[in-house]
């Protein structure tokens, strides 16, 4: 037995008892008369005792060659601790050892597995096995494992059925990048890691599954940035025999129990916000609403008062920062300078100071009287000590740019705060996106969401129009999940897939197995994935999911600890019959 009790178990009621403990030696303390080691394990940390009345000579020799993170066992009586530690749940014992087993030595670490840490994230990631040790990547995994019971739970007692779907599949054109795997026992062909398991959860349903879920890996081959890893996790639902809103009511329950289980907090309010709303009030369609600072659009009080900038802008748009009429004009050049960025890609800012008696102070005062900067304050919401905010220029370039600041300023002011949640829908999405370049509609979801009951004929005369049945959930400004009701015919299919420039053969060739699938009584059906590592990770008051994941990769897509990706050698390429060519 290498335990009785783990590390983090023992308290008084265990003082006298005869205990086996096993762990990582986490500091040592040697005041030459005695030593003290701190010994961890996932549970705690406990102290032992070693010292020159009550252990042997060799014994304490042999503590006193320990180094950090050795693997010991040890034997010893639980004591009460002269010098308690109320910081540790452990701290009113320790243990005073008189058996003690090198289980394994260690190197020294090449960072202190302390949560506050001396080792930067490139050697972290490298040495991540010994990153987990620390607490704060440890309990993030625990907090991980909880969320996912929770989820696992409240879905199974709602009568879903957990479903395995392949890994290996076929390569669609939709979407991002697929990851290719090359097939040995088919020459020249390939399967693909899903993005998600889309189409097998739809033939479930046809398959009379009626509620199923996974939580399951995907894969996407594109550019990574913090929130981003090639591969993920969703939890992944879909059900048959319905609308949106028993969807909507399905997963604001799953929300309500999450919030509640994991952060003891009651949420009843779940607004909905069409896209078109979340675009004009709040500049995109994941907006955060833990706070105000909404849009207000100016053309109609701004425009037509000789100031060019304005005039010739398709829109004029501002937000109210509150409290900030404070700032100097050396700290709201900063602001201006900050929007500049290419990151944001504004030209410029006017701004308005809501002075504390009433009047206004601004940057255009040659072309707006009191009166019209009045105006302004009123479609902006500004109250006295705020400082209105105005950009202008092309509509989606400006929204994009003022959302960005009102995001900026939100954090600046501590708006953002971690522990406080706010969820939303975001629903009535466009149900085709039109591709500047190119000049083609895509699918702005996937190809298999249905068009807005009675909207089908508008992919002939007006697809831009159509409106998804689609739904986004979205928390604390990030998007957690989304889905749609699916089309679920044959014929509607097709002509979803005409329109987004599909031959009939190509059609076929791809999504053929679906269509088919369709023939055989297909039921209505609908569903949504959320993203578990964003949504574990903003329930953990964070928005990096890195952090949440056991082994993530880097911004590269690499996996710097066991050096992936990799080549391979000739004589696997020679059994895939792949060639690679090296030549630029």
């Amino acid at each position: 037995m290498y335990r009785s009790h783990t590390c983090g178990e023992l308290r008084e009621e265990h003082i006298d008892n005869i205990v086996t403990l096993s762990g990582w030696v986490h500091k040592t303390r040697d005041k030459g008369f005695v030593v003290w080691i701190d010994l961890r394990d996932r549970f705690g940390i406990t102290q032992l005792i070693f010292d020159e009345e009550r252990t042997s000579k060799e014994l304490l020799e042999q503590a006193r060659s320990l180094g950090r993170e050795f693997v010991i066992q040890i034997k010893g009586t639980v004591l009460e601790r002269a010098s308690k530690n109320a910081n540790i749940p452990t701290g009113n014992i320790e243990v005073l050892v008189q058996e003690l087993t090198i289980l394994n030595e260690s190197k020294t670490p090449p960072f202190t597995i302390e949560d506050d840490t001396d080792g930067g994230e490139d050697i972290r990631m490298k040495y991540r096995y010994l990153d987990i040790r620390r607490n704060t990547v440890k309990n993030n995994l625990i907090f991980r494992s909880k969320v996912s019971m929770e989820v696992r739970k409240y879905l199974s007692d709602g009568g879903f059925i957990e479903v395995e779907t392949p890994y290996l599949i076929k390569s669609t054109p939709e979407g991002a990048r697929d990851f290719v795997v090359p097939s040995r026992m088919n020459e020249g062909q390939f399967y693909a890691l899903p993005q998600s398991p889309q189409t097998f959860k739809q033939l479930l349903m046809v398959g009379g599954m009626d509620k199923y879920f996974q939580i399951v890996k995907c894969f996407r081959d594109e550019d990574l940035r913090a929130d981003r890893q090639p591969e993920f996790t969703q939890i992944d639902c879909e059900m048959a025999f319905v609308e949106q809103e028993d969807i909507l009511n399905a997963f604001e329950g799953l929300t309500k129990h999450l919030l509640k289980e994991i952060k003891g907090i009651d949420i009843t309010s779940f607004p909905r916000v069409t896209y078109d709303d979340a675009m004009a009030k709040y500049g995109n369609d994941k907006p955060d609403i833990r706070f105000g600072m909404e849009f207000g659009e100016l053309n109609a009080v701004a425009q037509h008062k000789e100031f060019n900038v304005f005039n010739t802008a398709e829109l004029v748009v501002g937000i109210a920062i509150p409290g900030a009429a404070t700032y100097t004009r050396k700290e709201i050049d900063k602001l201006i300078d900050w929007i500049r960025r290419p990151q944001v890609g504004a030209k410029g800012m006017v701004y308005v100071k809501c002075n504390e008696d009433g009047s206004f102070k601004s940057s255009v005062d040659k072309f707006y009287d009191q009166e019209d900067l009045a105006n302004w304050a009123k479609v902006t919401g500004a109250k006295a000590g705020d400082l209105i905010c105005v950009l202008s220029g092309d509509t989606n370039a400006t929204r994009a740019q003022l959302s960005a600041l009102r995001m900026e300023m939100a954090e600046r002011l501590g708006l953002r705060k971690p522990e406080e949640f706010a969820p939303l829908w975001v629903i009535d999405f466009p149900l085709l996106e039109l591709d500047e370049e190119t000049g083609n509609y895509h699918a702005m979801h996937h190809p298999f969401t249905s068009p807005k009951p009675g909207q089908l004929e508008l992919l002939d005369t007006n697809p831009g129009a159509v409106k998804a049945n689609a739904y986004d959930l979205v928390l604390n400004g990030n998007e957690i999940g989304g889905g749609s009701i699916r089309i679920h015919d044959k014929e509607t299919q097709a002509t979803m897939f005409k329109h987004l420039g599909f031959t009939p053969e190509e059609a076929k060739a791809q999504f053929g197995f679906l269509m088919d699938a369709f023939q055989y009584g297909a039921p209505p059906h609908g569903g949504i994935a959320f993203g578990l590592d964003r949504l574990v990770s903003i329930l953990g008051g964070q928005e990096t999911i890195r952090d949440f994941i056991a082994f993530p990769k880097n911004n590269s897509g690499r996996d710097v600890m066991i050096d992936a990706p990799a080549p391979i050698d000739d004589e696997q390429l020679k059994e895939l019959r792949l060639q690679l060519n090296l030549e630029s």
